[in-house]
């Protein structure tokens, strides 16, 4: 508020000054020039306070008549030099003041300080989005979902202006600024004490570089997760403690890879990663073979050293015919059905298409399904603009940079035990995630489910951390009961409980649960908040323990005590 107060004062500077000079010279003037009875007789001039007082509404409105009586001849020929003088000096003024509220620094200055103001009322944990393109839209969509504030900084302004279009439910201050610089980020919230991490997930990878510098340094203690295309920059990333770096190419060779060697440990895993709220992906099931890869850029380059499994041959196709050094090459785009043939597309049995131009890879996709229709297609899509192209061909498995990094960012920041579940899984047989993906896709019906962690804490489930630290028992299955009716399981499953350090993977129904335990669920958003008031209810607790569905008011607990007596006599 005191930038654009001071701001408007530095502009009207000069029409300020302007103005009181010309007031007060008209008020001098009035005080000197003599004035005139009715009787023709000299009278004295004005005094100062009818001087300014007949000014101060002339001046605005040229008059209401002459005061304290009719003005002589001078009075009136230096009231007609007043009015003009005025009229010129307020003219001014008004101009300037019109001017002022088109300026554009004007704007922005009125922007910025509604913006941190907004974000200085923010009372609920929220995290700071840097870049709001198809990446940032797709994370800000998500966290919208699941009820997380956000704020927004996006360099494009016309971008900011289409984020009013959008329907968000929660809290999500938006301003168009450069999130390197370390005033926007701090005005944006980064040291706001409901702040919980940020997320740098602009287009370009020193623009990311720079604000993770900047969270680093002015904010250590909050998370920072960084999308990257260049190993370079990952790097650098690496070296100051960027907590979580996505590398969406580097990050859907390793899925493709998997995808390969365990596909229903990849299922699971694209189950858990998903948007929550959006249709389960299909299912994957790419071959090993003879596979040719299109692009040798940083894309093909991840690609080809994921997919180096046993089983899996490759061939690169490369305008300049620089592939990898012990690997056969064609020069080409693949386009082409001649280079597919030399790159022996009749064998194949799967075919990644991985420019970084989207007509280019539908073409080759289409050309490689008609040389070899049985083919398993791996398609890139660069443009959200092509959503519609992509839809209607149905690649076998379509790699949208936009989306694996949304996904990973989402997952990684309001599920911080995924990752620790991600590493036990390494552990576990095919077979193991093969029950689990049954068990998944039963309970979620065709829909991306939510993922979420808790830890029994007086803070978020008083009603179950009482009764646990009063040495009630309370088990897995007992907690996952529905408690609108007991005889019915909420549609989730608790995938891992933490306990002093040590993990335990799906555990039985029987588990018995303590204070502080830490668990990750998954299941529908509605078997979320079930489970969210047994958690901080008393009586919905008492109820899917013992079936007594007892009631809150002291009115119905003193009826409810006077029934239990009466029935306890007979």
């Amino acid at each position: 508020m005191n930038s654009v107060f001071f701001l408007v004062l530095r502009r009207m500077r000069a029409p300020l000054i302007v103005l009181i000079v010309f007031y007060a010279v008209a008020v001098l003037g009035l005080t000197l020039v003599p004035g005139e009875n009715e009787d023709g007789t000299p009278a004295p001039p004005l005094s100062f306070f009818h001087a300014f007082y007949f000014i101060s509404y002339t001046a605005t409105t040229i008059g209401f008549g002459e005061i304290p009586q009719a003005f002589s001849d001078g009075q009136r020929l230096w009231v007609t030099a007043c009015i003009y003088m005025t009229v010129i000096a307020w003219s001014y003024s008004i101009l300037t003041i019109l001017a002022l509220v088109q300026d554009k620094a004007f704007h922005q200055t009125v922007v910025a300080t509604r913006f941190a103001r907004r974000v200085a009322r923010i009372t609920t944990p929220f995290y700071l989005v840097c870049g709001c393109g198809e990446t940032g839209s797709l994370i800000c969509r998500a966290l919208d979902v699941l009820g997380r504030d956000f704020v927004i900084l996006e360099k494009d302004e016309q971008r900011v202006e289409e984020l009013d279009l959008e329907d968000f439910i929660t809290n999500d201050p938006a301003i168009a600024a450069d999130g390197r610089l370390s005033t926007n980020l701090l005005m944006a919230g980064l040291r706001h004490p409901k702040c919980r991490g940020v997320l740098a997930v602009t287009n370009d990878d020193e623009a990311n570089l720079a604000i993770a510098i900047n969270v680093r340094l002015l904010n250590p203690e909050i998370p920072v997760l960084a999308r990257v295309r260049s190993p370079l920059v990952s790097a650098n990333m690496a070296s100051f403690g960027t907590n979580h770096i996505v590398n969406a190419y580097e990050r859907f060779a390793e899925y493709l890879a998997l995808a390969v060697a365990s596909p229903a440990r990849f299922r699971l895993i694209e189950i858990l990663t998903g948007l929550p709220g959006t249709p389960l992906p299909e299912v994957h099931r790419p071959p090993r073979g003879h596979w040719i890869i299109c692009g040798y850029g940083l894309f093909g380059k991840a690609i080809g050293r994921y997919l180096a499994l046993p089983g899996i041959d490759m061939t690169v196709i490369e305008p300049d015919g620089k592939g990898p050094e012990n690997g056969h090459t064609v020069r080409g785009t693949g386009t082409e059905a001649s280079v597919l043939e030399e790159a022996g597309i009749m064998v194949a049995s799967g075919i990644v298409a991985g420019s970084d131009n989207d007509v280019k890879n539908l073409s080759i996709a289409m050309m490689a399904k008609k040389l070899n229709p049985k083919i398993f297609v791996v398609a890139r899509q660069n443009q959200a603009a092509s959503d519609v192209l992509f839809d209607t061909f149905r690649a076998d498995f379509s790699m949208v940079h936009t989306r694996v990094v949304a996904q990973e960012c989402v997952s990684v920041l309001t599920t911080p035990l995924l990752a620790q579940f991600f590493g036990a899984l390494r552990d576990t047989e095919e077979s193991w995630s093969q029950r689990l993906v049954a068990l998944l896709e039963g309970n979620c019906e065709g829909i991306v489910p939510e993922v979420w962690d808790i830890k029994i804490e007086n803070s978020v489930g008083p009603a179950v951390y009482k009764a646990l630290m009063e040495n009630h028992t309370l088990s897995v299955g007992q907690l996952m009961r529905d408690n609108a009716d007991r005889e019915v399981a909420l549609p989730a499953a608790v995938l891992m409980i933490v306990r002093e350090g040590k993990s335990y993977l799906l555990p039985d129904d029987d588990f018995l649960l303590r204070a502080d335990d830490a668990l990750l669920l998954v299941g529908q958003h509605d078997a979320r908040s079930a489970l969210s008031l047994t958690l901080q209810n008393a009586n919905a607790l008492e109820y899917i323990l013992t079936g007594e569905d007892r009631h809150a008011g002291w009115l119905w607990q003193f009826l409810f005590s006077k029934h239990a007596k009466g029935v306890d006599k007979h």
